[in-house]
């Protein structure tokens, strides 16, 4: 069987050689420079105890010292498995995700002609890079100098300029003996539609070779030099060597620098990756001239876990990183995902480096966000959210973009995030009792009666009491009958248990109940231990309610969810018009003050109706301290004790 032109060159760009061999050997790290590509391992070929076993992954071949053996990666799984060519192509395709091609009988022929492309691509650079330094590349070397690119740097990214004439590189390479066919199938010209010779595809522009992984020219990128020009840049047509959505511009020396550990920058255009490369970041690549597509996104991957997106800090940019986000979600895996540098409004990597240098690009790329985050702004972000439809809106468009994501860890960890970044948009805003004093003006909580306040610390020590009682009996409700946390979810979020361990319960029972209830429990016991259930469930006043000792009735285990929050709720309405009386006691007229008390009493009252059905926890509270029935007697004491201060005052 004869393979098509260019399907074993996409095969080994799409494999790493260590990763090939690394399967059958154990690298001595002392010896290899993961970085450089350059590993040292006992050959699997013979018996030998010191590591003469090279692997060079830039060039893609293996040699042993030792027994001499020697190849690429298809000659090693031949040589490992036992199998033939065509078999090791098989194995190495399935595990690179390529379908093998149908029979090709003039694969060979087509094999040649690529061959035949590059050479010519390569006589294109040369001809570009000698026009650059004649006297028609004048105006283009002054441009680049303007824009920091000076010899040195010229030479290392082999820029070239094409003379503004229709015929220049066409006559070169004819000159050379090249055939037309072959300066057409290397696109770099076209044939007249007037009946003249054919035309040179890049005229009067800076040139920039596009080299593959493995170091060969496959295309040119070129910059006009005229401002009137319709197409600032403009890349290669397609051609058998050049495949724009499958290419990445530096990919191979990018490859190299992130394998030394630097980061991956993702950025838009040539003359950005070239100034990250000369500020030190020598991992950065650009797609060519589309947007980030899904076989971009997995050489990238190739190349590093969380490649960072630097995209320009424009309304353009933004709307590019968005759709990279909706490509990704898909295609998420562990241990695979995106950040975000969102550049300086107006700015792209090359004008923040030249204007702030490579200090202010560094800081850029520390602050980028995880793929999640800018999700939740691109769903929330000049939004207002003051109504439920709007509040159920947002949760609806956010849950179909979690839907994409196929990976189910990484859909549920999405599914979290999200609802910690709702918690956060949408908790209560509550003002504490400290802010509600200084609103009061100055002095008034040293001015108050210190009767009142110890009054006043006595009830707030009570009621708190009581809330944390109703909370744990909340708590071990939801974990032993977790089908009723969807409908309680809401009102479980807001919930503000002070207590770390409830507070922590809450967060584990909200992460896991709606997602996985039958093994909600093991969830809890596998991030919080088994000792904080324990303690809960081992309460005095919640071991004896029904759906705790005998769960599995979820219309009861609701019906108590929901009697248990509306006491909280109670509750928080009493603590607010104490809070409130405190206030009237410094600065209101003995009717208002008598009103305020009175109303307070009556939430209170409206709290505590349920006493029969609430006597464990009225007698036991969580560590082991007890709210004795006197001073539930004493608060109407304490009320009216108040008054009576204030009257006779």
């Amino acid at each position: 069987m004869s393979l098509p032109p260019g399907f074993l060159d996409e095969l080994r760009n799409r494999l790493s050689l260590t990763q090939v061999v690394g399967r059958k050997v154990m690298w001595d790290m002392r010896k290899s420079n993961q970085g450089k590509g350059d590993m040292w391992a006992p050959c699997p070929f013979h018996h030998e105890k010191t590591a003469s076993f090279h692997v060079d992954d830039r060039k893609g071949f293996y040699y042993c010292f030792g027994c001499h053996a020697k190849g690429d990666a298809l000659k090693f799984v031949q040589e490992t498995e036992n199998v033939g060519f065509m078999e090791a192509v098989e194995i190495l395709a399935r595990e690179a995700g390529m379908p093998m091609p149908a029979r090709d009988p003039k694969a060979q022929e087509k094999q040649d002609f690529r061959g035949q492309l590059a050479e010519v691509m390569e006589q294109a650079v040369q001809f570009f890079r000698l026009n650059l330094n004649a006297g028609s590349g004048g105006a283009a070397r002054d441009y680049l100098v303007r824009r920091g690119l000076k010899g040195a740097a010229l030479e290392r990214w082999e820029v070239g300029f094409a003379p503004d004439g229709w015929q220049g590189l066409w006559d070169h390479l004819r000159g050379k003996g090249v055939r037309e066919e072959l300066i057409f199938g290397a696109g770099l010209a076209k044939p007249s539609t007037r009946g003249g010779k054919p035309y040179d595809v890049f005229r009067n522009r800076i040139m920039f070779p596009i080299r593959d992984a493995r170091g060969r020219c496959i295309a040119f990128g070129g910059r006009a030099m005229d401002p009137k020009d319709n197409a600032k840049y403009l890349n290669s047509p397609e051609t058998v060597l050049f495949d724009k959505g499958r290419s990445l511009f530096n990919h191979g020396p990018a490859r190299t620098a992130a394998g030394q550990g630097q980061p991956l920058v993702v950025a838009e255009g040539y003359m950005d990756v070239i100034a990250l490369s000369e500020a030190g970041f020598g991992a950065a690549v650009a797609p060519l001239g589309t947007a980030v597509t899904e076989e971009q996104l997995h050489m990238l991957w190739r190349i590093a876990d969380e490649p960072i997106i630097a995209l320009d800090g424009d309304t353009a940019g933004l709307r590019a990183a968005m759709r990279v986000i909706d490509l990704a979600l898909p295609l998420l895996e562990a241990g695979k995902s995106l950040r975000f540098a969102i550049m300086p409004e107006g700015k792209d990597p090359d004008d923040l480096i030249r204007a702030e240098g490579s200090a202010a690009m560094q800081n850029v790329l520390d602050q980028a966000v995880p793929m999640v985050r800018l999700l939740w702004q691109r769903e929330t972000e000049g939004r207002v959210f003051d109504s439920p439809e709007r509040k159920a809106a947002l949760d609806k468009n956010l849950r179909e973009k979690i839907m994409l994501i196929r990976d189910p860890s990484i859909r549920t960890h999405y599914g979290q995030e999200i609802k910690d970044l709702r918690w956060q948009l949408f908790r209560p805003q509550r003002v504490s009792r400290t802010q509600t004093w200084q609103k009061r003006g100055p002095g008034r909580p040293e001015n108050a009666p210190a009767s009142s306040s110890a009054r006043s610390s006595f009830l707030a020590s009570t009621q708190n009491a009581e809330i944390h009682l109703r909370e744990a009996a909340i708590l071990a409700i939801a974990i032993l009958n977790p089908q009723v946390v969807v409908e309680f979810e809401h009102q479980l979020e807001e919930m503000e248990c002070h207590d770390p361990d409830y507070a922590a319960l809450r967060q584990a029972l909200l992460r896991h109940a709606i997602d996985d209830p039958e093994n909600l429990k093991d969830h809890i016991i596998a991030s919080l231990g088994g000792e904080v259930l324990e303690n809960l469930l081992n309460l005095r006043h919640v071991a004896v309610i029904p759906c705790v000792y005998k769960p599995g009735d979820d219309e009861k285990a609701a019906m108590t969810m929901a009697e248990e929050l509306a006491k909280i709720k109670a509750l928080r309405g009493y603590e607010a018009e104490v809070d409130e009386a405190r206030e009237d006691i410094a600065d209101t007229e003995d009717e208002a003050l008598t009103y305020r008390l009175a109303r307070a009493a009556e939430e209170r009252n409206r709290a505590s109706r349920s006493q029969n059905e609430d006597k464990a926890i009225f007698e036991v509270a969580d560590n082991g301290a007890r709210i004795k029935r006197d001073e539930r007697e004493a608060f109407a004491a304490i009320m009216a004790g108040i008054k009576f201060d204030r009257k006779r005052r």
